[in-house]
């Protein structure tokens, strides 16, 4: 069980609860502080002073009175006028993600929600009624109104959920988990959508994986170090030492751990190569600056998903009603258009070397790594896959922050598109295991045409996971299920622990 309230989030405390389904439930502090907030909401409902969010409407609307009678209304409509997204569902570790970082700002108490409505979404995360959210429509500025709007509307026992893996009304599955629908009171509305809470989810779970890419990116690269019979050289901790990024000192220190005691390596220390090309000796420098990248966009992170992203603000020690900008979804968008480029390279330089171990002018190897080329094409087709998914990530990679589109008739005249980028970022990183799993079947491949020889002890592990899964071709076949194979162990992690269970944990 994670408290919320108790301490910040991690991404580990999101990915726990997106994907292994951890309850949640609401620290004592949690719910003092949204009284006291809910409390200073209600004396203005009873002054009658026009107050943004509470009783007048929305962004152009702003400057209508809305009566006390109907408050209510006014929300309740505001939750089904904005349920506007459109596109595919968004996954539900996202949308489970989504969820939980709506609890976790909600229970800071500064958004005037009253503590029931925090509980009953809450109770819909505990139980596994997914609300059904479509992916597009957010622009990512007085946050990501739509589709939070649809996770609201879940709550009010409108539109649809996903449970069981049925798409089933909301009002249905709330009935038979015996659950009422809310009936939202002054603000809750506009506090249940007005965050970047969508954005941030999807930011969350991408860095998550990318910490274990990198760590993929770095076995595949130590395989075709060795396939390609490179030198450990460049990766001397040496140089590590005067260009002392932390990146670049880790990568060099899991390239030499995976392949010590290769006698692959060993066998072409002497050989009449001077150096290797940059896809190979430039490892640590262009994985590294990745793992720093992520490091710099996991603070980023991290700060947001412990945030208040409301407007307005209810300030706790004097009740005043504050507008501001915290729902702009610019922090996110930026880091998010970073992340992009960071995990794209980890795809670029994974293509080039598939591209050197399918040539035999560069590789030595079997042309298209195939023992009877000719009659077989090999990996010939496997490399177009790569470079087509490259091509396709350089077009992703656009930074969708440097677009906006004025909203609400030019009242919100700058936003960050910054939802956008987070789900390129996850198409991006998709992407990127495709290509890395076809650069570790090549060197796997290229490894075999080199036997008796071994590889280290780290690739020697890779090696036989990779057997394991994906067998040895000695003839054409259809190669998608290799593939496949092969993305599959390094989406759940199996080739990672294949290699940390022989030499212990690698740095990402």
């Amino acid at each position: 069980m994670l408290t919320i309230g108790s301490k910040p989030l991690t991404i580990y405390d999101v990915t726990r609860v997106a994907r292994d389904y951890e309850s949640v439930e609401l620290s004592d502090e949690a719910l003092r502080l949204m009284s006291l907030s809910r409390g200073w909401v209600d004396k203005i409902l009873d002054s009658d002073k026009p107050v943004y969010g509470i009783n007048t409407g929305f962004g152009e609307l702003s400057n209508i009175f809305i009566s006390r009678e109907d408050t209510n209304k006014l929300q309740h409509n505001l939750i089904l006028s904005h349920c506007t997204a459109v596109g595919d569902p968004l996954p539900e570790d996202v949308v489970r993600a989504v969820m939980m970082l709506r609890v976790n700002s909600l229970s800071m108490g500064y958004s005037g929600i009253r503590a029931e409505t925090v509980q009953a979404l809450i109770d819909m995360l505990n139980r596994r009624i997914c609300p059904l959210i479509p992916c597009k429509g957010s622009v990512g500025a007085s946050g990501d109104l739509a589709p939070l709007a649809h996770m609201a509307a879940a709550l009010l026992g409108e539109g649809s959920v996903i449970r069981d893996g049925r798409v089933i009304p909301s009002a249905e599955a709330l009935r038979d988990a015996g659950l009422a629908p809310v009936t939202l009171a002054a603000k809750e509305g506009l506090a249940l959508i007005n965050g970047t809470q969508v954005m941030t989810a999807i930011a969350a779970l991408v860095c998550r994986d990318a910490e274990d890419i990198i760590k993929t990116a770095d076995i595949a690269a130590a395989l075709s170090l060795e396939a390609l019979q490179g030198t450990r050289s460049a990766f001397d901790k040496r140089i590590a030492m005067i260009r002392p990024h932390k990146g670049q000192m880790d990568t060099a220190g899991n390239i030499l751990r995976q392949t010590e005691d290769s006698v692959i390596i060993a066998n072409h220390a002497d050989c009449d190569k001077v150096q290797d090309a940059y896809s190979l000796r430039c490892v640590s420098q262009v994985h590294g600056a990745t793992k720093d990248a992520l490091r710099r966009i996991l603070e980023a992170i991290d700060t947001e998903m412990n945030s208040v992203t409301d407007n307005p603000i209810v300030m706790l020690d004097t009740g005043e009603i504050v507008s501001g900008g915290n729902f702009h979804g610019q922090p996110v968008a930026l880091v998010m258009d970073y992340l992009k480029i960071a995990v794209a390279e980890l795809g670029d330089i994974s293509e080039r070397r598939i591209s050197r171990l399918v040539d035999p002018k560069l590789s030595g190897l079997p042309a298209f790594l195939t023992a009877y080329p000719g009659v077989n094409s090999g990996f010939m087709i496997l490399q177009y896959t790569a470079a087509s998914l490259v091509s396709e990530n350089k077009v992703l990679a656009h930074p969708a922050s440097v677009d906006s589109i004025p909203t609400s008739a030019n009242q919100e005249d700058h936003v960050s598109m910054g939802t956008i980028a987070a789900r390129q970022a996850r198409e991006i990183l998709e992407n990127v295991k495709y290509v890395l799993a076809v650069e570790i079947i090549a060197a796997a491949q290229g490894i075999d045409f080199l036997k008796p020889l071994e590889p280290g002890r780290g690739t020697k592990a890779a090696y036989d996971f990779v057997r394991s899964i994906v067998p040895y071709l000695s003839e054409d076949r259809i190669p998608t299920p290799d593939i496949m194979a092969a993305r599959s162990a390094i989406t759940d992690g199996r080739i990672v622990k294949a290699v940390e269970d022989a030499i212990g944990p690698l740095l990402s």
